[in-house]
């Protein structure tokens, strides 16, 4: 699989770590209870096609991006710099 980082192109996936989804959960206040903290560390959405993924193109130009990705074909539709990034 190959990846389009925004700044070095088309590279191998090899290249690239990742870093979780997109759009994480919202973070439960620290006193929130075993139940909440549960839910927060591992529960998680699976959703089958289109899906937004930070990675890392930590073995190029170190830059973080979204990538957009079908988790059912794996085929990448793209890729764009997270805020902040240079």
């Amino acid at each position: 699989m190959r990846f389009p980082c925004p700044l070095c192109g088309d590279r191998d996936l090899q290249e690239f770590t990742f870093g979780g989804a997109a759009v994480m959960a919202e973070r439960p206040a620290p006193d929130a209870g075993v139940v909440a903290w549960d839910a927060y560390l591992h529960l998680r959405d699976n959703p089958a096609g289109r899906s937004e993924e930070l990675w890392q193109h930590d073995k190029g130009c170190g830059a973080w991006m979204v990538v957009t990705r079908d988790t059912v074909t794996h085929a990448v539709h793209g890729a764009r710099l997270t805020k902040g990034a240079t």
